[in-house]
Parts: C-alpha cells; structure tokens; sequence
C-alpha cells in the first residue's frame, strides 16, 4: 500500500543547501569566540612577532639604495605580520574538522540530506570569516605606525584579506580532512607553514638566484605583495620602496583567485570522494 505524502511533510524534508551553509559556517564561529584561548593565540602570535623583529631587525633592516624613501623594519614587516595572522589562523580553524569526525558530527552532516558542496562551502566561509576578522583588527595598528589607510585602501584590503582567507582556509581542508589526529596536523602544519610564510616575501624581500625562484613560486607571494601594495597605495613615496621588484596588482589578483578556485575545488572534490565509512 502506498502512503501518500503530504506536500507540507514534502517541504520538511527538501534539502535546504544555503541554511546548512549558514549553519555550519555560524558553528565555526560560534565555537570560536567561546574559546578565548584561540582568540588570543591566533592573533597574539603574529603580534609579539611584529613588535619584537621589528625592535630587533630595524636597526639592522635596510632596502636597496635605489628605493627612494626611509621604510622601518616594523612598515615593511607589518603587511607580512597580516599575512601571518589570516594564515594561522584559517588554517588553524580547520582542526575541527578532525574534532568533528571524532565526536560524530561529521558522520552525521555527511548523511544528511544536503549536497556535499554545502558542507564545504559552510567550513570554508566560517574559517574565513574568523581570519578576517583577526586580519582586520590588527590592521587597525597599523594606525600605530602612522599610515594614512583610507577608506577605500580599508575596503580593498578588507576583500583581498577575505580572498586570501578563503584560500587558506581551502589548504587547511584539504590536509585536514585525510588527517586522523590533532597531534599530526599539528605536525605537518609546523612543518608546511612557516617555509610557506617565510618564503612569501613577508620576511625579507626576495633575493637573487634559486631561493628567489622557490618565493616568486610560493602562491602566497603575491597574496603579501598585494596586501603590502593596497595598504601603501596612499603613501606615494613609501610605496615605491616597499613595492620594488614585487610582483604587479594584476598578477596578485590573477593568482590568489586562482589558489582560491583550485583550494576550493579540491576541498569539494576531496570531501566528495570518501564515503561516511572512510570517516569512521
């Protein structure tokens, strides 16, 4: 005998992929700002970094004769410290991935019913949203060192950030979700990121020879080329010097979107292939 199904009981049950979206990436979040552990950490880090090299370094920090203008170690560094922070901090949101697979909530998200787009499309957003925000309080010291931002060197900074973040954040997916422990992750992450940061340029400009090859090559190159051209574009003299032999607007955009269109197709790929089995 057939039950018939009422068209309420219908619209019960039809998936609704972008309130999961919502759900999942207000979850990220929501679990963040209730650890105040992980606020602290994810942007106290890069902050002691930036105060202590730049007090260390400066005297020591100088850029090619040619440049044009006097740039302090702690200027130069200060679009690097940024980058640090929306690094760390989205691929360090990504461990609940594995928090998630051992408590059971990933089980159960990969069989509702909602395409696997939404799941990642949910973690990705919620990991960025957190590494943005990070990103743009501590832009606001760069007040500290006199920049004159403007409004909408603010509002392109603050998209360029988002677009980084979503990139990132799409790296840390893809690691995370074949990782079975927090103590690995770790691991790899210790052993991936900061040869990935330092050799972006964030550090100290790229060099001649094979070194320079491995940092003209490493994608977030030009994601801190870009930032450190955006918060410099209303400092005329400034940016002549900070932006030597960097790699142009244009080329920033056209490769971080590209890391971004590849990070997040293998994140939906990847998420797409192992069975709700694999996972337990």
């Amino acid at each position: 005998m057939v039950t018939a199904v009422s068209s309420t009981s219908f619209h019960a049950i039809t998936p609704r992929p972008w309130l999961a979206v919502w759900s999942l990436g207000y979850r990220e979040w929501i679990r963040f700002i209730r650890q105040p552990n992980r606020v602290i950490g994810a942007i106290g880090q890069p902050v002691l970094f930036w105060v202590f090299f730049s007090e260390g370094l400066g005297p020591t920090f100088r850029l090619p004769d040619d440049a044009g203008a006097s740039v302090s170690f702690g200027e130069y560094f200060f679009p690097g410290a940024l980058a640090l922070i929306l690094l760390f901090t989205a691929i360090f949101t990504t461990i609940s991935i594995i928090e998630d697979r051992r408590e059971g909530f990933l089980q159960s998200v990969l069989v509702a019913p909602m395409p696997r787009w939404a799941m990642v499309l949910g973690k990705l957003l919620g990991g960025s949203v957190i590494a943005m925000a990070q990103g743009l309080i501590f832009l606001m010291l760069g007040l500290t060192l006199g920049l004159k931002i403007t409004l909408l060197s603010w509002l392109t900074v603050a998209l360029f950030s988002a677009i980084i973040a979503v990139g990132l954040t799409a790296l840390g997916f893809v690691i995370a979700w074949r990782m079975n422990s927090v103590q690995g992750f770790h691991a790899i992450m210790t052993l991936f990121l900061f040869p990935l940061w330092l050799l972006s340029g964030a550090f100290f400009p790229a060099p001649e020879g094979w070194l320079g090859w491995i940092m003209r090559c490493n994608p977030l190159t030009y994601a801190v080329a870009g930032l450190r051209r955006i918060i410099y574009s209303s400092e005329i003299e400034k940016y002549a010097a900070v932006t030597q032999n960097l790699p142009s607007m244009a080329a920033c955009w056209t490769v971080t979107l590209t890391f971004v269109a590849l990070g997040a197709g293998a994140s939906w790929i990847i998420a797409g292939r192992r069975t709700v089995g694999d996972m337990l």
